[in-house]
């Protein structure tokens, strides 16, 4: 269940009471009148089922609720209640598969702004992905993959085609292509001091012999396919609010241990492997995005089209 809140103008509460009352998938409606200060007027709540969200939100949009006032919706861990239940019951569809169009654009919006703490987790990523390839240390590598941010702009990539946004296409391709080359650069300069300082021993850099991390530049078929089958679990965790399957994800694909490994190889004079790491890296972003796509186009079939969306804000 999501409990809904609406700020109705008095003018426009009976109209969004009856759009509340008529669909089957709504419960415990509750109306404050006049309990609004900014914008002014009547504040109206509901819990209302998952798969019901979308077509209610876009009717309450109809009434240019969200101009004149203002809706919010927020997920209820629990919800004990006959009323809850039969609103669930009768809702059409399952939950878990119900997308709500809106949610979606606001969460993958919000994860591919470039800010400084996405600029941080990516660059401290990466730094732990050339320690990895430096130490032979898988586990390093994994771990700089659950660090790394890179599935929220790759995601709000594949929104923003499928849903012909491209206000989010601009926004995460920007984080992307900024984010991922300021990051490389700081680990070319981590490299450089390291290779300096001698501080990981003789062999660090012999990459030759650091069997352990050779899949981080092994680019190749199993690579996309990867890429591919982590894209398409992401775009179903984001769509059906199993966020838990993301940290499985994360430790899928080797976007950041690729980009960390470029910057080593090519301090370590392993242009050829520097070469594949980026390709590694391409296959990786292309893969991601275009399964991520396909799922979304799946997953919209059949259900309203999410046309007339709102902008993106910074709420």
């Amino acid at each position: 269940m999501l409990h809904l809140r609406a700020v109705c103008p008095p003018e426009k509460t009976a109209e969004a009471l009856e759009v509340l009352r008529a669909h089957p998938g709504t419960a415990h409606l509750v109306v404050h009148r006049g309990a609004a200060v900014s914008p002014e007027g009547d504040l109206v709540e509901a819990d209302i089922a998952r798969e019901a969200a979308d077509e209610i939100v876009a009717a309450l949009c109809g009434l240019e609720l969200d101009h004149s006032g203002g809706i919010t919706l927020e997920a209820l861990d629990t919800a004990l209640s006959d009323a809850a239940d039969a609103a669930e019951e009768a809702a059409p569809g399952e939950g878990a598969d119900a997308v709500v169009w809106e949610e979606l654009l606001a969460r993958t919006g919000e994860e591919s702004r470039l800010n400084v703490t996405f600029l941080a987790f990516l660059t401290i990523a990466c730094l732990l992905a050339a320690v990895g390839v430096l130490t032979d240390s898988a586990v390093t590598i994994v771990g700089a993959m659950v660090v790394g941010p890179e599935f929220g702009p790759l995601a709000a990539l594949a929104v923003g085609l499928v849903l012909r946004r491209w206000d989010l296409v601009r926004l995460a391709g920007g984080a992307l292509g900024v984010g991922f080359p300021l990051a490389m650069v700081v680990t070319l300069g981590g490299a450089l001091l390291v290779r300096v300082t001698d501080v990981f021993g003789e062999k660090a850099f012999e990459l030759k012999q650091h069997s352990e991390v050779d899949f981080v530049f092994s680019v190749g078929v199993p690579s996309l396919v990867v890429a591919m089958l982590a894209g398409a679990a992401g775009m179903l965790a984001m769509t059906s609010a199993k966020s838990a399957a993301l940290v499985g994800v994360f430790i899928s694909v080797t976007t950041v241990p690729a980009a960390g490994y470029a910057v080593v190889a090519a301090v370590a004079g392993e242009w050829s492997r520097c070469v594949q790491s980026v390709g590694q890296l391409l296959v990786n972003l292309l893969g991601i995005v275009a399964a991520a796509a396909i799922v979304l186009i799946v997953r919209r079939n059949g259900q309203r089209s999410p046309v007339g969306m709102r902008p993106l804000s910074r709420g």
